[in-house]
């Protein structure tokens, strides 16, 4: 009987837990760190490069960052494959919406229609299928329907960074079950309570700038990737900004992450000898 728990996902354990949703949340405790920061100016995501093969040709390859339209981008911890059908999903939703309304999609609504997908995959389990729906001033208007027949949860937790006339500046998390929320700053992926720790500490209240957010991000991953010393190429940054009312998504160079991580470096060397001084 015990096995059952295990094997299917539409069953509750005697203590009321999914156990395939709680395994698809461990697949991404083993991925690569991403980590998101709100500012007043702008939002950044910053994630661990696990494959810095010199080889890959990075215009067609991204690991971690992926952009979904004009406002939107996020980034993606866990299973890589099971990422590009959901980022495909999440780009397909935004055009269509742009398509039957002629704007962006707001970034709360894109977020959450991918979350009811997310959710289908642990409710239905092996049978039934799931349906999209958009809701329309006509009514609701199906975009989608598909199977669910020997399906298993998504093991993947994004983090989405964007932007809309509604709320400006937003940052999201979700994860396999199809729970999400949002955050001035979060983490997830390996070490990512560590990581959360740091930016409970280190992240202001009163408003933190971008420029602040990309020290603060240097910051926590040197301290929480398992290596010795933080490189450029194992650091993917993208920052999202507004300038004359358009949207900039931008991703940062190795040339730039390389200068964010000598400053960190300089200044926890100072730190570090201030400490030593004795004291006057």
């Amino acid at each position: 009987m015990a096995r059952r728990y295990d094997t299917r996902t539409t069953i509750f354990s005697p203590e009321g837990r999914l156990y395939q949703v709680e395994y698809a949340m461990e697949a991404i405790s083993h991925a690569g760190t991403c980590l998101g920061i709100l500012a007043t100016d702008g939002i950044l995501l910053a994630a661990e490069r696990r494959n810095t093969n010199k080889l890959l040709d990075e215009v067609f390859f991204s690991e971690k960052i992926y952009k979904l339209n004009d406002d939107m981008v996020c980034s993606v911890a866990g299973i890589t494959s099971d990422a590009n059908v959901l980022t495909n999903e999440l780009r397909l939703i935004a055009q269509r919406y742009l398509l039957q309304y002629g704007e962006s999609i707001p970034c709360e609504q894109l977020v959450s229609w991918l979350c009811d997908v997310k959710q289908a995959y642990t409710q239905y389990g092996g049978r039934g299928s799931a349906e999209i729906v958009m809701q329309c001033d006509d009514g609701p208007l199906p975009i989608e329907t598909f199977p669910l027949e020997g399906k298993r949860p998504f093991g993947v937790s994004i983090l989405y960074m964007g932007w809309d006339k509604h709320y400006g500046y937003q940052l999201y998390q979700s994860d396999p079950s199809g729970n999400y929320g949002g955050w001035k700053a979060t983490c997830i992926g390996n070490n990512s309570a560590a990581a959360v720790s740091s930016l409970k500490q280190e992240y202001k209240e009163n408003g933190t700038t971008l420029e602040e957010a990309q020290a603060l991000a240097i910051k926590v991953l040197s301290k929480t990737l398992d290596m010795t010393k933080l490189t450029p190429e194992k650091v993917e940054m993208a920052t999202l900004t507004r300038n004359n009312n358009k949207t900039v998504i931008r991703v940062l160079t190795s040339s730039e992450v390389e200068k964010l991580i000598a400053d960190f470096e300089k200044s926890e060397a100072e730190a570090e000898a201030a400490k030593k001084q004795p004291p006057k």
